[in-house]
């Protein structure tokens, strides 16, 4: 880090930087008006955040058989045992106030003939509370809502085509960042910057997640410094529509709410008399899909009696996909695979989006909040993005204090473009649906020089090798994250787990080290 000029300047009024034009980016910097908010985007608008692929809804407890509660005890129990509770009843108690702010801001929630929302069912949720627009299109419409707010609010700039590639600290506080533009890097101040950059699914070959969501707000962050949170835990959406597509469509977790079971090659319903068969939790799906193809099995979801010909009516967006690939959902089952959708893990931040960095929040996918525990239950991810933007908001605010900060950032070069092209593969064989030691232990041992090179694979195998790093220490299976040769839940490790990169990489060193000796013993 270079060296900082003894000049000051006093500000408390600058701009907040937000990295990630989602839904927790735009709701963010909405919530911050009038305060000035810079929102970077490195696709253009509406083109790259996973807000926009969302097709199931929004669950909240507005029916007239629900309540707050109920939704959180089905949150609890899916979470298997690592949801933060006081988080839990925090976000499900204010999701009628998120759901009542988005309709404000425009977006228009399928409602019945009375003007009443309407509300589908998802895995794992005691109530209908899955709060849709456009049928299978919510995500679409958020955006849609949501960028034209955005465009036309005064204090807020959107910057397209700019990709933050560093953070900027001084004296163990964040004050800006270094960004590649349209025009080449560009350096921003600012000792306020919330990241709501996305999940980590592009890690994957097999993803329902946009190419670019590798992490990369993630590693920003654990390079500065910061603390990452239940990194383990990758939710696997059991139904990806496998026709070879990278990414793979999702078939929506709604489909199996209206009915849609689970088939293989012979028409077997291989779920049936599990629980609550295709409504058990995902990673419980999840698994069931691939254990039954690692057998030799293929794997469909057959809608064709529950729905039939109502499919492209409720579900326009899938029906679409399914035709491009040659398939009509009404007469044909459609075939699935488990792939990667979601990361319960993030940036470590505390009930108001703190991280363990000053000056750093974050939101969204790109937080580990305690929401979600060891398994996200269906629908509470934009739950999560619309209420908790609030919430960072008034902290970004109540934090906009008059202190002292570098008249000269420090000089850094620009790192190259993420790639996360080497470390897809390392993903896919050895952190997957199923995980064991030794798989694990190559992959911590592959993805760590990586994650030291000057590459472009560099900050994508630095965040994967924290996943890693994650999977291995937890000896146990627990929701989303399962171990062969620890198949069994242990009381012991009932907490979550919060690693920094440094100890990830003290684990490949140890792995590495091992190794060698093996070798030379050998």
């Amino acid at each position: 880090m270079a060296h900082l000029a003894p000049g000051f300047l006093t500000d408390f009024n600058e701009p907040v930087i937000i990295v990630g034009a989602g839904l927790a980016g735009l709701m963010t910097a909405l919530h911050l008006a009038p305060h000035p908010a810079i929102v970077l985007t490195k696709a253009p608008l509406g083109t790259g955040a996973a807000s926009g692929w969302a097709q199931g809804g929004i669950a909240a407890a507005l029916g007239p058989d629900d309540a707050p509660a109920l939704h959180a005890a089905d949150t609890l129990a899916a979470g298997d045992g690592l949801c933060d509770p006081q988080t839990v009843s925090r976000i499900t108690s204010a999701a009628r106030e998120a759901i009542e702010e988005l309709a404000r801001r425009g977006v228009a929630f399928d409602r019945d003939a009375a003007g009443a929302l309407e509300f589908g069912l998802e895995a794992a949720h005691s109530r209908h509370r899955i709060v849709h627009a456009k049928g299978d299109g919510t995500g679409q419409e958020i955006m849609r809502a949501l960028i034209e707010a955005a465009r036309s609010a005064p204090s807020i700039t959107l910057m397209e085509g700019v990709e933050a590639r560093r953070l900027l600290t001084h004296d163990g506080a964040v004050v800006g960042l270094l960004a590649a533009g349209p025009q080449g890097p560009l350096t921003l101040a600012s000792r306020h910057i919330v990241m709501a950059s996305g999940g980590l699914g592009g890690l994957y070959r097999q993803t329902t997640n946009p190419r670019g969501a590798i992490g990369q707000g993630l590693a920003l962050a654990a390079r500065a410094g910061a603390a990452l949170a239940d990194m383990e835990f990758v939710q696997f959406h059991p139904t990806a529509l496998d026709t070879g597509l990278d990414p793979m469509p999702l078939v929506s977790e709604a489909v199996r709410g209206e009915g849609a079971i689970l088939i293989d090659e012979t028409g077997d319903r291989f779920l049936a008399g599990q629980g609550r068969a295709e409504l058990e939790p995902r990673d419980i799906v999840a698994r069931a899909v691939f254990d039954h193809r690692a057998k030799g099995h293929r794997t469909f979801l057959d809608a064709r009696r529950a729905l039939g010909p109502r499919f492209e009516a409720r579900f326009p967006s899938i029906a679409a996909k399914c035709r491009a690939a040659g398939i009509d959902p009404a007469r044909q089952p459609i075939p699935v695979v488990p792939a990667a959708h979601y990361a319960q893990g993030g940036i470590a931040v505390d009930a108001n989006g703190r991280s363990s960095l000053a000056g750093l929040w974050a939101c969204g996918e790109a937080a580990a909040t305690g929401l979600h525990g060891a398994n996200r239950l269906a629908s509470n991810s934009l739950l999560e993005a619309a209420v908790c933007a609030r919430f960072v908001a008034e902290s970004v605010i109540a934090a906009q204090t008059r202190v002292r900060v570098p008249a000269l950032l420090p000089a850094m070069e620009l790192p190259p473009a993420p790639d996360a092209g080497p470390v897809r593969q390392i993903m896919d064989e050895k952190v997957g649906v199923l995980r064991e030691r030794s798989l694990l232990e190559s992959a911590v041992a592959a993805l760590a020089p990586l994650a030291k090179s000057n590459s472009p694979a560099a900050d994508p195998a630095a965040v994967a090798l924290i996943v890693a790093a994650a999977a291995l220490m937890r000896e146990e299976s627990r929701g989303s994250h399962a171990r062969r040769d620890f198949p069994a839940h242990d009381p012991a490790w009932g907490h979550r787990l919060t690693l920094r990169l440094h100890d990830a990489e003290a684990m490949a060193r140890n792995i590495l080290e091992r190794q060698s000796a093996v070798a030379i013993g050998a």
